[in-house]
């Protein structure tokens, strides 16, 4: 009776553990992935540089006020300011990696 009882026992847990099996093979391979992939270099001692190139970058429309500098993610920093003066002065938004890598010149409402 024992040997039936533990053939019936294991013939019932072979697809559950067989689930559990695959999942266990899925989730290693997915960390595999993960570490090949690595973790990309922090530029933040790139702040200085990135305000020196959206600056000259921003000097085409007039005197450059910086407001901020942020590191946004590990390779890339964001630059925001002011350029111009009274009711010429706009914003704008400088993406830098190890270079400009955007820009965005905005007008600045006026106030009512």
């Amino acid at each position: 009776m024992l040997p039936k009882y533990f053939m019936f026992l294991l013939a019932g847990s072979a697809l559950p553990l067989g689930g559990c099996v695959a999942g266990m093979a899925a989730s290693a391979a997915s960390m595999a992935a993960r570490s090949a992939r690595g973790e990309p270099e922090s530029n933040e001692h790139l702040k200085p540089a990135a305000e020196t190139a959206c600056s000259g970058r921003a000097s085409q429309y007039g005197a450059v006020q910086i407001i901020d500098v942020q590191q946004r993610s590990a390779s890339k920093i964001i630059v925001w300011g002011t350029v111009g003066e009274g009711k010429e002065r706009r914003s704008f938004e400088c993406a830098y990696g190890t270079k400009i890598i955007g820009f965005e010149l905005r007008a600045i409402a006026s106030r009512r």
